[in-house]
């Protein structure tokens, strides 16, 4: 313990100090001439924004959240960025003074705000491109339970037990927003126990407690702090026995009693009753029981069943006070009631054989003069590999001394090189992906990375997880540059590349929500878990087809092809279709055509009773158009309920009405009703309800369209470049780790140029990514433009 203490310690003031160096602002800018550019804020901008701004956005109105009373200086106007890129576009859109304001500015006056404003808040030179920043950010949950299985060879998923990663800007690899919560430092110690204690026999292994949460149990219905079983069912865990011996099966739980009998319950281990146990405890006076049990090595399921679900309905004649008879209903409901499910185990004697992954850690053994040497070998191999980077003699000499001091303290060899590798384990170093910058503080000043962190920026951004053998090998001798190309296409056909469809396609097309859409059961009863399940295979399919066969990546608007299994096929009304492997269909003369049209975007963009055009242009604007909609403004009221005032649409027309709502539901509607052939689980239809479905509208770029086959052809033709700029912009967050900003444009234009020489294939598209200005560069934290240039 006093061992695992001081290593606990250690990770919490090393990461404390390497988060305080992170925290800086975010936007740089090359520089500008503040006494010029303060003159004409006040000369011009100003007296602009209040003839034609200051009745909404001044003297303390805020309408759309915007207010301009306190940029009155050219520092107050600098720090809020945010504020002026929306009066860029909604100036040079035409949106904003509103239509039906009488005094409005000329061309001329808009053209010299929206010239100040760049000038001024957002100056880019081409010919110094800005790399920007780079957040020091930890793995998330994916790329550490990836990396370990990638160092060690271990089958399973320590991060699992890890708080959820947040997300920004649609992902969740955002070095912003992944934070550090302190309960996070103690998971990454019992993590590093996990791994190392699968990794490395040191002798008979001490009995360990895994104890599985509600969350953790799979096949109940309960919420929160219980795991329920409602009806007649099972409700399980997956525990991997190490090693042959006897383990303890706990189940801590107490029955909502109902009926003549009390709560019977089964103890299960893969399949086989080992016990029949009756509950008779009821709510807040749980019971712990328990079963010992043989185990041999390997997953075990193990589970506890309810056997006597009971349920009673009653209505019973009461008389209240002041004699009047009423009806109250009461119900009877035997439900099981879990806490947690335990194992302990083992109770053996017995020394685990070494396994392969043991071998490869412990390639060579000491001898008698050797035993020093060798455990720096064996130290230094894992953590080259764990650090993505040679360590330095320094490091391994820290971990020599817990090498030492293990010994000393009578360890065995092994059982010391593991004190040494749970140091690398909650490294800082391993934990986060830092980056070497001479001057981390100076804005201004930026340079290439170096080889080492170029494979890691490589690998996480395709694979999800560390460089491997030959990634490592090309940076140790400074040849992965040169040899970018070739390890590209390396690495896209290599089966880590799945990692691009789980982590980026499932979450720039949000396929990820459809874990926790729920459409209404008497609405869409053919709705299922395997169906669900069809709609997210489907579309990953189509992206996983896109990349391995370099397709262009405007066959995710216009692929007339699809991939499903029987359900999924008998849901499109698509014949031919048999067994529960996908196969490849044609979508010819279906009126589908690609993710558009795909019931897993239809139906996570819809309501549980309805279709949602909001929702569905809401979601186009975003992931298809990059032009996603400022939030709503506060106090709008929401929609009627389907059963009144009139058709969808008219719903919609009369919620337009509010001019606080009507320049962006003219974006969003269009989209969105266009796609009304479709109901709220994808299914095609031609009447909603009674009424037979209206698809007709008109962009506000003027593109008008009948239903929604016209409108995909108008994406990919005529709105073809916003939707490749669309797709690069999320790319680039992704391979990048933070937001885009605006002198990311240059990179972005480079992108474009690159790609459509290649004629927008896939690979074109990762291949602009990594040889991008933000990819292969970084620069000091800070904003130029408020820190002085040495």
């Amino acid at each position: 313990m006093p061992k695992r203490f001081s290593i606990l310690l250690l990770l919490a003031v090393v990461l404390s100090v390497g988060l305080d160096a992170a925290k800086s602002p975010v936007s740089p800018s090359p520089r500008v001439d503040r006494r010029v550019a303060e003159a004409q804020l006040n000369e011009t901008v100003l007296p602009v924004l209040r003839e034609y701004c200051w009745d909404c956005h001044g003297d303390s109105e805020a309408k759309g959240g915007v207010n301009f009373d306190a940029h009155t200086n050219l520092m107050a106007v600098l720090r809020d960025r945010g504020t002026w890129e929306r009066v860029i576009q909604t100036v040079r859109s035409g949106e904003m003074p509103p239509k039906k304001k009488k005094s409005q500015p000329n061309t001329e006056v808009r053209t010299h705000l929206v010239g100040w404003i760049e000038r001024t808040l957002f100056p880019i030179d081409p010919s110094r491109p800005d790399p920007g920043r780079v957040t020091l950010r930890r793995l998330n949950r994916v790329e550490y339970n990836n990396t370990v299985r990638d160092l060690f060879g271990v089958d399973f998923q320590p991060a699992d037990d890890f708080p959820q990663d947040d997300v920004g800007y649609g992902f969740d690899n955002i070095g912003d927003v992944l934070s550090m919560p302190p309960i996070l430092l103690e998971k990454y110690l019992n993590a590093a126990e996990a791994i190392l204690d699968r990794s490395i026999v040191t002798g008979p292994l001490t009995p360990k407690a895994r104890r599985f949460s509600p969350s953790q149990i799979q096949g109940h219905v309960g919420r929160g702090a219980l795991a329920t079983l409602s009806a007649q069912g099972e409700m399980f865990v997956e525990y991997e026995a190490p090693v042959p011996g006897d383990y303890v099966f706990k189940v801590q739980a107490y029955g909502d009693q109902a009926g003549d009998e009390k709560v019977q319950m089964a103890l299960r281990a893969d399949g086989h009753d080992l016990e029949t146990i009756e509950v008779r405890r009821g709510r807040g006076n749980p019971k712990l029981h328990e079963h010992r049990l043989a185990l041999k090595p390997g997953n075990h399921r193990l589970s506890a069943a309810f056997l006597n679900d009971f349920y009673r309905q009653t209505e019973l004649l009461k008389t209240n006070a002041q004699g009047k008879t009423y009806t109250e209903k009461k119900i009877e409901d035997r439900n099981l009631q879990v806490e947690f499910i335990e194992v302990t185990g083992p109770f053996s004697e017995a020394v685990p054989p070494l396994h392969a992954i043991h071998r490869k850690i412990f390639f060579k053994a000491p001898g008698p003069q050797t035993t020093n040497q060798v455990a720096r070998e064996i130290l230094q191999r894992v953590t080259d590999r764990a650090y993505r980077r040679s360590a330095t003699p320094a490091e391994l000499d820290g971990l020599m001394r817990l090498f030492g001091q293990a010994r000393e303290s009578g360890d065995g060899f092994e059982a010391a090189v593991k004190q040494g590798l749970m140091a690398v384990l909650v490294s800082p170093h391993f934990l986060f992906r830092g980056e070497i910058q001479s001057n981390p503080d100076n804005p201004h000043e930026s340079h290439r990375v170096s080889e080492y962190a170029l494979a890691s920026r490589l690998s996480y951004f395709l694979w999800s997880t560390m460089p491997d053998d030959e990634l490592l090998r090309l940076a140790s001798h400074g040849r992965l540059r040169r040899n970018l190309a070739g390890q590209v296409k390396r690495m896209l056909v290599d089966p880590k590349s799945r990692a691009l469809v789980d982590n980026f396609a499932g979450q720039w097309m949000q396929l990820r929500t459809l874990d926790i859409v729920s459409p209404d059961e008497k609405l869409f009863p053919g709705f299922d878990a395997p169906l669900r399940a069809a709609f997210r295979r489907e579309t990953e399919s189509l992206f996983e087809h896109v990349l391995q066969k370099d397709r262009p990546i405007t066959e995710f608007l216009t692929a007339d092809y699809t991939f499903v299994n029987e359900p999924l096929a008998r849901h499109y009304g698509i014949s031919g279709v048999h067994g529960p492997d996908f196969v490849r269909v044609s979508l010819k003369g279906t009126g589908r055509s690609g993710v558009l049209t795909h019931a897993s975007v239809l139906t996570l963009t819809s309501n549980p009773n309805r279709t949602s055009p909001v929702k569905r242009g809401k979601w186009i604007l975003e992931n298809i158009l990059a032009s996603p909609p400022p939030p709503p403004p506060p106090g709008v009221p929401a929609l009627e309920s389907k059963e009144t005032h009139g058709t969808l649409r008219q719903r919609m027309d009369a919620h337009r009405d509010n001019a606080m709502c009507a320049s962006c539901h003219a974006k969003m509607d269009p989209l969105g009703f266009a796609f009304e052939h479709f109901d709220a689980v994808g299914r095609f239809r031609e009447k909603d309800g009674d009424e037979v479905v209206d698809t007709r509208g008109e962009l506000v770029s003027g593109e008008r369209f009948a239903d929604h086959v016209e409108l995909s052809r108008v994406l990919s033709d005529s709105r073809q470049a916003d939707f490749v700029r669309c797709v690069s912009e999320k790319m680039l967050t992704y391979a990048l780790g933070r937001g885009l900003e605006y002198y990311d444009r240059p990179a972005l234009v480079a992108m474009d140029t690159q790609l459509r020489k290649k004629n927008l294939r896939f690979s074109a598209l990762i291949q602009a990514v990594v040889e991008s200005v933000p990819f292969q560069y970084r620069r000091g934290d800070g904003d130029p433009l408020l820190v002085e240039k040495p």
